[in-house]
Order: C-alpha cells, then structure tokens, then sequence
C-alpha cells in the first residue's frame, strides 16, 4: 500500500495555483486587488504575448517591510482575515492568501516594494517556487511585481491556454471593471508597449466610463439611484434603444467587487423585457451595496460568483429600481412582460395537448450556389446606395440585381401552395403531408448567411460610400481591437477609418446595410472580437461569424407578403445546404403532418 505523506509547499502551490490562476488574467485580477487593498491611487499594468512572457503591476500603495515582504509568499497569510467571523464582514478584495505564492510557484516572480518611511526596497526573486535571493532595492514608495514565463514549470497547464489575443482581451476586461470599480483611482494598461488606455483620477462614475467606454456611449445612459432598508443601487443603465449583442457591457458590482452575478444579470435583463428584442442584450454599469453579511464571496477562489442570503429580495428591488430609472427617462412600458426563467428554474409543464410538430423532410435539398447576376435573389428590400459604389480591392461584385419573383411553378414541384401570412411573420403552405409553418425570418437569414459566406470567400463584396460618413467613437480597449483589424474589415465591404484617439468614422458599408444601422453593426462586431470568435487569424470560422451576424443586419421584412414573394423564398431556401435551421440554429419550418391534424379533430 502507497504511504500517505504530506505534500511539500511547492506541491501544494502548485495544485492551489489550478484553482486560483486558471490564467493570466487571474494573475492580473489578483495583483491589482493587492493594490487596491494597499491603498494605491495609481496602478501600471503591462502584459505582453497574451500575459504568457509578461505582467507586471506597479503601484503607489503603502508598501511593505522585508519580513512582510517574506511572509507574503507563505501559504494562507494575509493582513486581512484574522478568524472565521471575519468572513462574514469582508470589506477587502482579497483574504485567502493564495494568490501571490501560487503565482510564484508557476513562473519567474520578481517582488520589488518599499514603505514611504523605509530608507531602502525589498527585493524578492523566485523561480518555479524555488527562492533565489532577497536583497535591497531602490524603488519609489509602492509595490512593483513583475511575472515572467508564466506556467513554464506545468506545462499542461500552459497549453491548455487560449490565442495570444484572447488572453489579451481577458486581461483588458479585468482591467477594466477594476477601473469601473474604483473611479477614485488612476489606471493604466500598457499592452507590448503600446498604451490601451490611460485614465487619471475620476470624480465620478459617470467620468470614468466616458474614459473607458467613451463620451459618446457615456451620453446615451441614465443615472440610477435607489435605496430600500439595508440595500442601495447606483450606477448608469442604457436608455431604450441603446444595446448590444452579447452581455459584455452589462456589469454588475457588489460592494465595489465586479461579480457575475445570474440575479443581478436576470433581474436587470427582465427591466428591459418590453424594450428589447429577444437576443439583444441592455447596457448597464451598476453599483449593488449591501451588509456584508447578507452576501457570501467565499464561494469560489476566483471570487468573482456571490451568493446573497435573500436572492428573491435583491432581485426585486433590481427590477424595481431599473424600472423606476427607465419610467423617470419616459422610456419604460406600463406593463410588464413576464419575467424571464433563470436556468435552472422550474420548467412549467406544457398544457395538455400541446402541439407535437416535426421537421418537414428534406425537400429538392440542393447544394447552395454562390449568386451571381443571372441568380434571383430574394424580395428582400435594400436601400438604394447614397452614392455610386465605392471601388473594393481588385474586384467588385454588382450590387443586387433587381428582384425577379418566381413562379409558383417552384412551389408546385413541391407540392406546396401558399396560403396566408399569420401574425406577419409566419407563411403558411398546404403541402401534399400536410400543413407547412415558415418562419419568415429564420428563412431569409438561411439564405443571407449562405449567400454572404459565398461573397466573402471570393472575395467579391459591394459597397456603397456614404455621403456623410458616420462618426463612432468607442472605448479604449474597443479601438484597440478594432485597429488590429481594419484590413480584415476593409476586405469585407465596412470601411472603417480612425480620426483621432479613440475616434473613428464609417465611410462605406456593404449594399445590403441600411447606414442607419452601421454604427450598431460595428459595435457588434467589436463584440465578437473582444469574445474571441472574430480571429482572422483563422479566416474560415472568422468569416463565418462576420456572416452570421451581418445576415440578421440583411434582413428587413417587407410589410406584406404575396404569392410570388413566397414561393420565391421557399425556391431559394431549400438551394441551401442547411435549409432546415437559421444560422443561430433556429428551425426556419416545421409541418402538422395530415395524421395529427386528423388526430387533432379526433378524426
């Protein structure tokens, strides 16, 4: 039988290290609360590769002695948390104690700090957890840690990390909330050499996010402010009409501590359940305080899930403020949808005889074509170009030809008959098995998205130059992400250029956009860089996603919808190489077979 014997502290940093630095974003997260605890009013951060060779946190906080110096790098001590009833009353970022000899033990750790009253630094220099000397130093008053080969002594955990620019965009987002955090505090981030954003001292929240998100966002949110006994919210929320596509500019915060929180998220997504379409998300920077001994952060070693003592209460006075907020703008409806289910949730049980429906049968499933001008494409209306069509790099396709409904002859193949049009947004077909429901929508963007892929892989994409170009102006950390990758988009029929320091113009966009969206278009864009997915390093997946969205940005549906319209779109649909689903996976059709019809009517 193996003997049991107890792990050396190195072992044991180590195995701490793959809960607390999943990556490097969480060196950096851990370091840059250190600070803030320190009390500093000026943090540096500078990261290169990604964080992989690179990070280092400078700050003008109050210092520590040799021995604290020391102490720092043994296993659970902390300044912090004295005994477990601590822990109910945290007012700290940190308190485990793991953070900074987990660093150390999987990279090359350099530790440099002195207090304001001390003559002389510390330095401090550990590799792969071994000490290798500790020795004065000058420094200015502060704290300067600098992690080099990040993860080189566990090599599984290193290459289970993500792209240079992923790690990148990881980092500049927990950057960032940190400044969001703390107004009252000066932030710099420095990425290969190259300042991200630099933001001095704020007064206000209101002043930071206008240096971060940029003054042109900053004027499109309203101040919140609500208090109920034990509970207080502050902070800005989107007005109507302001969202985005995904939820990265909806941030919450307990008791100053950037959380993901499914209560505060939900709560402030079912505010907005009457102003937003479905898959829109609303933009929000708010401010939860409460008793520290309503909420657990000890919930997980990243700290960043928290669990509240009355979820239900807190959710409520969420809603009821965010809604008091968007009343007072004029913004919010009287009436309320229904809230929308958390995960997990119950699922109510579906009311007796509900509608059973399959999928319609692969039908005339032909190979997608890549359009060109003897194709028809579909009745879909396209704004007629300002000007003529800018030049595109070496060559550019016509603009849509003029629309050429088809026949029902198309349809007849089928079998299929048009009907009637159902709540404006569904057709219905008799077909031979039965009755066909199309959603109109789904459809058109099957056959967008199918027809965009083709455009950009040949490279072939018109667009229009706009008489009056549209400003945008956008955070930091967005224009550094969009300045990466101009040529990337400039292929793809958006021309994007800069005009000055965080500000760019749009001065031409595909054919198919309406210039009215094209602000809206390039934010979402923004938005799958910052999450990855829009890496043009891997040009395939990288195009794909520019189609996925840029088909639900096509699609304008006319009012009406005629014979021809109809079975011109079922004609172009089932051309596709996936008719039965829209790119985001939603069913573009399903059929009542004529056996549950007859069923039905107990037949």
């Amino acid at each position: 039988m193996p003997t049991i014997r107890i792990l050396t502290d190195r072992v044991a940093n180590q195995i701490a290290a793959g809960e607390v630095i999943e990556r490097p974003a969480a060196v950096v997260k851990e370091l840059v609360e250190n600070s803030l605890d320190a009390g500093a009013t000026r943090i540096e951060v500078e990261f290169s590769h990604g964080g992989r060779s690179l990070i280092r946190v400078e700050d003008n906080g109050c210092g520590m002695t040799r021995d604290d110096a020391q102490m720092s790098l043994e296993r659970h001590a902390t300044s912090k948390l004295v005994e477990t009833a601590d822990l109910d009353r945290l007012e700290t970022f940190g308190f485990r104690g793991e953070a900074v000899p987990s660093i150390a033990s999987v990279s090359r750790f350099e530790l440099r700090t002195r207090r304001a009253e001390d003559p002389a630094g510390t330095e401090i220099l550990i590799n792969g957890g071994k000490l290798v000397h500790v020795r004065e130093c000058g420094l200015a008053p502060g704290t300067r840690i600098t992690v080099s080969h990040l993860f080189n002594s566990v090599p599984a955990r290193r290459k289970f990390l993500k792209s240079d620019a992923t790690e990148s965009a990881h980092i500049v987002q927990t950057v960032r909330l940190y400044a969001l955090s703390c107004p009252q505090t000066a932030f710099t981030l420095i990425e290969d050499g190259r300042v991200l954003f630099q933001s001095p001292v704020c007064t206000t929240l209101e002043e930071r996010v206008g240096e971060i998100f940029g003054r042109q966002l900053s004027a499109d949110l309203l101040p919140v402010s609500a208090s109920e006994t034990g509970l207080r919210l502050s902070g800005l929320i989107g007005k109507p009409g302001v969202n985005r596509a995904t939820r990265h500019e909806l941030i919450t915060f307990v008791n100053r501590r950037p959380v993901d929180s499914r209560t505060l998220n939900y709560a402030v997504i079912e505010s907005y359940a009457t102003s937003l379409v479905k898959g829109r998300y609303p933009v929000a920077v708010l401010f939860l305080e409460l008793d520290s001994a309503a909420v657990d952060v000890n919930v997980h070693p990243a700290k960043r899930e928290v669990r509240f003592r009355s979820e239900g209460a807190v959710r409520g006075f969420v809603v009821r403020a965010v809604l008091q907020a968007l009343r007072e703008f004029g913004g919010g409806a009287g009436s309320r949808e229904p809230a929308e289910a958390m995960p997990g949730d119950p699922v109510p049980p579906a009311p007796a005889g509900a509608l059973s429906v399959s999928p319609v049968s692969p039908v005339m499933a032909q190979p997608f074509r890549a359009f060109g001008p003897a194709s028809a494409p579909l009745p879909i209306h396209v704004p007629a170009p300002r000007v003529s069509a800018a030049p595109m790099p070496a060559t550019a396709s016509r603009p849509p030809q003029p629309v050429r409904p088809l026949t029902s002859a198309a349809g007849a193949l089928m079998g299929w008959r048009y009907l009637d049009t159902a709540h404006g947004d569904y057709a219905l077909f008799e077909a031979p098995g039965g009755l066909v429901v199309l959603d109109r929508r789904a459809a058109h963007e099957r056959v967008w998205f199918e027809r965009l892929q083709a455009q950009f892989a040949i490279g072939e994409v018109a667009s229009q130059r706009l008489l009056f170009a549209v400003p945008v102006e956008l955070d930091a950390i967005a224009s550094a992400l969009l300045l990466d990758r101009l040529p990337f988009l400039n292929r793809h029929g958006l021309e994007v250029a800069e005009f000055g320091r965080n500000f760019f113009r749009i001065e031409s966009v595909p054919v198919w956009l309406d210039p009215s969206d094209a602000e809206g278009f390039l934010r979402d864009i923004i938005g799958l860089m910052r999450e990855g997915r829009l890496d043009e390093r891997r040009v395939d997946l990288a195009r794909e996603e520019l189609a996925r969205l840029a088909a639900q940005k096509a699609v304008r549906l006319p009012p009406s919808l005629g014979e021809s319209e109809a079975m011109a779109l079922v004609a172009q649909l089932f051309t596709c190489n996936q008719p039965h689903t829209s790119p985001t996976g939603r069913p573009t059709h399903f059929e009542l077979s004529r056996g549950e019809l007859a069923r039905r009517f107990q037949r």
